[in-house]
């Protein structure tokens, strides 16, 4: 017969604790046995088991089940998917129709008949399997929902340089190796993890993403780990963290340059033993994902300043990808914006069919700090303020680049850090995430930034 798992035996009879552990042990995992309901909380919480055999009647009242009935009501507050098959040497069709309505699986007499016990134990076991495949299904449906963001990534570009990308792309697709993408903001680091995605084994499984920037270092460990119930204030119950919601798929980190010391090691860790313990817990979890890292930073660089951990560096780049700035692209700029016109005329239903020479010429000349995102935000722009078939110069609004030599026009570090929030924010389009990234900080502290300037 199939392993029973863990079941938790509650009987104020020590008696039937002795025979039902002598019985159970050759079938389960664990079993433990506890002759009152008191420590029930600590049990189901620490021990987990699969299945509870709770008697249901306890000292104080022999004949009514009401202390077992109480009991049962803890326990599924604790775990509402609890599986719990009620025992009492009182049966009648009253009591057992009562506990199975009030949450209980089954319900058996004493004394038992042996194979009937295993039989009815082995069908809890089955519900509770059933029950768990169901939470691991909805959660896997809910990450895919969550992170795709396309089904079909598409990889846009004829210079020589994005071939060379989409070719590594197409040697590694069906490998499980560990990735690390490289390239400055806005170059369509994103996109190329969904393109490796669409290209691996795991296709059909999570790609669950993390935006390392935009997770407080107090909060990362609880994020990418996961939390027990009660692990800090706020841990009003059990949570799965994002590297248990990738188990199968991948796990896409981006930003990755940005970890702090203490959780560079916990990850480093993770990946080498394949195991994981949630804040707070003290079980292991067996982890099986595939990392994709992405990063503005010059990881090299951090590596030999001592800012990154070299054993780290090693584990996640397997196979390096290095994504070109748009401005270093050609003629792909050209084609990334009629993707982009051809995108959100439909989008918004406008009757634009091209762009002007002039238009361009604007658009070749321009070095594109923000890269293909602000290219993005452009053509958009364009398209919505629109009013014929074609855009013209004076419909793409673009920014002088900033300076990279010479004084700037101002010394004022107030001045300074104004002008920089603001280009940000013009860059990004507006968009939180993708100004803090521009900034190299956290959306946090652009939070803050913006409260200071007003």
């Amino acid at each position: 017969m199939a392993d029973l798992g863990k079941i938790l035996i509650i009987d104020d009879n020590e008696d039937v604790l002795f025979a039902l552990n002598l019985l159970l042990k050759t079938h389960c995992g664990k079993v433990k046995a506890m002759r009152s309901p008191e420590r029930i909380v600590h049990f189901m919480t620490d021990f987990r088991p699969d299945i509870v055999l709770l008697d249901m009647n306890f000292t104080r009242d022999t004949v009514s089940g009401e202390e077992g009935m109480e009991c049962l009501q803890t326990i599924l507050k604790l775990d509402p998917n609890a599986v719990v098959v009620m025992m009492t040497a009182y049966a009648d069709t009253e009591k057992a129709v009562q506990a199975i309505k009030a949450g209980a699986t089954d319900f058996v007499s004493k004394p038992w008949d042996n194979g009937k016990l295993l039989a009815t134990l082995h069908a809890a076991m089955k519900l509770r399997r059933s029950q768990a495949d169901a939470i691991r299904l909805k959660e896997r449906v809910e990450a895919l929902s969550a992170e795709r963001e396309e089904a079909c990534p598409e990889l846009i570009g004829e210079s020589d340089c994005m071939k060379r990308v989409a070719d590594t792309v197409a040697q590694i697709g069906d490998t499980d190796v560990n990735v690390l993408l490289l390239g400055e903001n806005g170059t369509g680091k994103d996109v190329l993890a969904h393109l490796l995605l669409a290209h691996s084994a795991r296709s059909a499984e999570p790609f669950v993403r993390i935006d390392v920037g935009a997770v407080p270092e107090t909060l990362f460990e609880s994020e990418l780990f996961g939390h027990e119930k009660g692990a800090f204030t706020d841990a009003h119950k059990d949570k799965k963290g994002r590297m248990e919601l990738a188990n199968g798929g991948t796990l896409f980190l981006d930003e990755v340059g940005n970890l702090s010391p203490a959780a560079q090691a916990k990850l480093l860790t993770a990946i080498e033993k394949k195991r994981i313990v949630r804040l707070g817990g003290t079980q292991e979890i067996p982890i099986d994902v595939r990392l994709v890292c992405a990063t503005n930073a010059d990881l090299h660089a951090l590596v030999r300043d001592g800012a990154f951990r070299q054993d780290l560096f090693y584990r996640i780049n397997t196979v390096e990808i290095h994504i070109p700035p748009l401005r270093e692209r050609g003629n792909d700029i050209q084609l990334l914006a009629d993707f982009f016109l051809g995108k959100y005329a439909r989008k918004y239903h406008k009757p634009v069919k091209g762009i002007d020479r002039e238009a361009r010429a604007k658009l070749q000349a321009y070095p594109w700090p923000g890269n293909v995102r602000e290219l993005q935000h452009a053509v958009e722009r364009a398209i919505v303020l629109s009013h014929g078939e074609t855009l013209c110069p004076d419909d793409f609004l673009l920014y002088p680049p900033v300076r990279a030599t010479g004084v700037p026009p101002t010394l004022n570090l107030q001045q300074l850090e104004r002008q920089a929030v603001e280009r940000a924010m013009q860059l990004s389009g507006g968009n939180m995430n993708q100004a803090a990234e521009l900034l190299g900080i956290t959306r946090y502290a652009l939070y803050r930034k913006l409260e200071k300037l007003g």
